[in-house]
């Protein structure tokens, strides 16, 4: 899952990082690139807090929602991908029936995306997991 984080710097070497989505997520790097590295692990553990306690892992919003906030004014924006789905549980293989005509058009799509069907639904999973 993608999110969205935002970096301050008052020596322009040392970085915190908060996490917008996530309100209590932050962490800090004695580089930008351990900063991000930090903040990846921080993401980690806070979904897996949050999914042992039973609450949903909050919508991520468009960094442009953010910039209004003046707790991130002259931030550095950037965008971390952190694998949370190992926390949704197992695989579980189902077989589900559509309309023939939607079935077509799931096909049309992933073709001219260079997908597949199974590759396309897989993605409209994990979307409708964010």
């Amino acid at each position: 899952m993608r999110f969205s984080v935002v970096l301050h710097t008052d020596d322009g070497v040392r970085y915190g990082v908060t996490v917008p989505d996530l309100p209590g997520c932050f962490s800090a790097g004695d580089t930008l690139d351990d900063a991000l590295a930090s903040v990846a692990e921080a993401i980690d553990c806070h979904i897996e807090t949050l999914i042992e306690d039973g609450a949903d892992i909050p919508d991520c919003k468009p960094i442009a929602e953010h910039l209004s906030n003046p707790d991130y004014s002259g931030g550095v924006w950037a965008f971390v991908d952190v694998p949370v789905e190992k926390y949704f549980g197992p695989a579980e293989k189902i077989n589900i029936t559509l309309p023939r005509l939607l079935l077509a058009r799931i096909d049309r799509y992933a073709k001219a995306h260079g997908a597949t069907r199974s590759g396309f639904l897989a993605e409209a999973a994990r979307a409708a997991m964010r």
